[in-house]
């Protein structure tokens, strides 16, 4: 079974010139964990992860409770720095050298990568271009289908 066989052929996407304000819409609307970021030809430029947006905006809690201060400051400080990133690029959080698969590639493969180094989702690209994705629920979607 190969990738294109599984693959969702409409990505959730973005700009790499976008904000992670915009970013965080996307993420919220498409109910995603990371988003697929292409230039303005299209041509794939890399994955940003909500996992790296939120990491981005954390306060470290332990230096917020050390200092004297509580959940509720951190949660606080956490609000006001997501408040002051959301204009900023996403581009300075942008995984640009992610493990991609082609079309032609087997599921199997993919899925022993997913599985190995806990991915959820990989860009499918051909010819620098972004074409799809595959994810876990793909290759289990599969699974079922051409197994049941």
């Amino acid at each position: 079974m190969l990738i294109r066989d599984v693959m969702t052929i409409y990505p959730v996407y973005i700009n790499i010139r976008s904000t992670i304000h915009r970013a965080g819409e996307i993420i919220s609307i498409a109910e995603v964990s990371d988003l697929m970021v292409v230039d303005d030809e299209k041509t794939f430029v890399g994955v940003l992860s909500e996992g790296d947006m939120l990491r981005a905006v954390l306060p470290n809690f332990d230096e917020v409770i050390e200092a004297g201060g509580t959940l509720a400051d951190a949660f606080a400080f956490f609000v006001r720095k997501g408040r002051d990133l959301a204009r900023r690029p996403i581009a300075p959080l942008v995984i640009t050298d992610p493990i991609t698969m082609k079309p032609s590639d087997e599921a199997a493969t993919a899925a022993t990568i997913m599985t190995e180094k806990q991915i959820r989702r990989l860009p499918v690209v051909e010819d620098g271009r972004l074409v799809g994705t595959v994810s876990r629920a793909d290759i289990c979607r599969a699974v079922i289908f051409y197994g049941g």
